[in-house]
């Protein structure tokens, strides 16, 4: 049996993981060797616990061959979008693109004004600029109508 790499994330939470978790997590792999961690315990300063943990189940379930009975659902949209940037860090490709696809699946058909707030991004457009771009581009605002859910 390999040998377990201790990880401390953001939070001062100490996690054991297998060392075939750590070799995907590109951020760590700098700190494991062959033959395990090159460092006692490995600092995640951007992962909380509850990232790390749910990060271990899709591990586990990808392992098992399971990865579709992994779910974000019950994240809220603060809570998935901080996940998101925590697996991002840690450079978790398959994870990341998991995510990636949650987050579009949230945002998809929803209004302009839904993905800006959804982002956090300020909208810079005067109103007559917006006029004119929604004018000149109407079949791109299809759906428009759609409201965020609270």
């Amino acid at each position: 049996m390999a040998k377990l790499i201790s990880v401390k994330t953001c939070d001062d939470v100490v996690f054991e993981i297998e060392p075939s978790l750590a070799k995907n997590m590109k951020a760590l792999q700098p700190l494991v060797d062959e033959d395990g961690a090159k460092v006692s315990v490995a600092p995640l300063p951007n992962v909380s616990s509850n990232h790390m943990t749910m990060i271990m189940e899709y591990h586990r379930l990808s392992d098992a061959g399971k990865v579709k009975e992994f779910s974000v659902e019950k994240l809220d949209n603060e809570e998935l979008k901080d996940f998101l940037l925590a697996v991002h860090y840690l450079d978790l490709e398959a994870l990341f693109e998991f995510l990636t696809l949650a987050v579009a699946n949230r945002i998809e058909n929803r209004s302009v004004r839904y993905v800006r707030e959804y982002f956090g991004i300020q909208n810079d457009f005067t109103p007559e600029e917006e006029a004119a771009v929604r004018e000149k581009n109407a079949w791109t605002f299809k759906g428009e109508g759609i409201e965020p859910e609270e």
